[in-house]
């Protein structure tokens, strides 16, 4: 089922994976392996070789690595980030992730917009980790960015997609791919974002700290295709009163 286009890049499996958490890589080969994840996010600081000369890169087997800027706090440090991970992990896929909140967590939406310029003009393929914001929004598409990735709750909160009517402006406004990443906690959020129209659900901790995370991955994986059938289907609107699915005559002839 292909239907779906990032930069061009036909990508079958519509759940993408953050390699962070696992307990060790040998189990996040597997899980993209057996799942068939085509896209996963690495962090810089993850893919460099440590003291046992190993890398998480030699774990990987996917498609499509996006480079995750995690740790930046302005649009210059996400840039350098980038242009390291292009040279490390051969590829212009870039997730901006811009942070200066250490509470919640929340992205900065305006040094996330300064970035998609940015990193544009240097021929990256951006990302951007965003709050919904429909003006926001509008400034990183005017920069460069053709995907848009709001949160679905704060991130490693498993609160689910929580900015649910938020999103559905965004997919009204825009043409924009629209990727819910942050927050998604068990399969049901990420079909919920499916089946309003979302084009990918990215989700790292619910399925890294899971019992067992290769049954979790295939389990997001599966209803992220559900969700995209159901959305192509076309889900028939809620209704405020019953309407019988069965004859509503008498059976045995009476009126």
């Amino acid at each position: 089922m292909v239907d779906i286009k990032f930069y061009n890049e036909e990508i079958n499996n519509l759940f993408f994976m953050g390699t962070g958490k696992f307990k060790d890589y040998s189990i996040m080969k597997k899980a993209i392996e057996e799942a068939k994840i085509e896209v996963v996010t690495v962090a810089m600081r993850r893919a460099s070789y440590g003291s046992l000369n190993e890398s998480i890169l030699d774990y990987i087997s996917a498609k499509k690595i996006m480079v995750n800027t995690s740790g930046a706090r302005n649009a210059e440090e996400a840039l350098l980030i980038a242009q390291a991970g292009k040279e490390l992990m051969n590829t212009d896929w870039i997730k901006i992730e811009i942070i200066n909140d250490s509470k919640y967590l929340m992205p900065d939406n305006q040094e996330t917009i300064k970035a998609c310029k940015l990193l544009t003009e240097k021929g990256f393929k951006v990302f951007p980790y965003m709050c919904p914001d429909l003006y926001d929004a509008r400034k990183m598409i005017e920069n460069g960015a053709e995907v848009l990735m709001p949160l679905g709750s704060p991130i490693g909160t498993n609160k689910g997609f929580t900015t649910k009517e938020l999103v559905k402006i965004l997919l009204n406004e825009f043409d924009a791919k629209i990727i819910i990443d942050a927050g998604i906690g068990k399969p049901s959020h990420v079909s919920e974002a499916m089946e309003i129209g979302c084009h990918a659900v990215l989700a790292n901790t619910a399925v890294s700290i899971a019992e067992d995370p290769v049954k979790m991955v295939k389990a997001f994986s599966l209803a992220a295709q559900a969700g995209r059938l159901a959305y192509l289907a076309g889900i028939p609107e809620e209704k405020e009163v019953a309407e019988a699915s069965s004859p509503l005559f008498d059976y045995i002839g009476r009126d």
